[in-house]
């Protein structure tokens, strides 16, 4: 299953030492939401990905990596520079 990882707990300390708490109201949730993002059991919706990234003024990918495991497949990867260009080829 992949992973998303985050750096919200460093953000948070780069910013002041912002606390779950006025994070948590910043973006319009709970700090439980705040604490299981930091802890990595919780995934956030793609709106409360862009609320977070738009509060410490980064993009969402700045903040969230998808990590996918070794061997496995969830999804469309980024095609290799050869692959795009295949379908030009013709």
């Amino acid at each position: 299953m992949p992973e998303i990882a985050n750096c919200i707990r460093r953000l948070r300390f780069d910013h002041d030492e912002m606390t779950q708490e006025a994070l948590a109201r910043r973006v319009g949730v709970t700090r439980q939401t705040i604490m299981a993002l930091e802890a990595g059991k919780y995934t956030p919706s793609l709106a409360l990905a862009f609320r977070i990234a738009r509060t410490f003024n980064k993009r969402v990918e700045e903040i969230f990596l998808y990590d996918v495991p070794v061997g496995g497949s969830d999804g469309p990867s980024t095609p290799s520079p050869d692959q795009h260009n295949e379908g030009n080829a013709r």
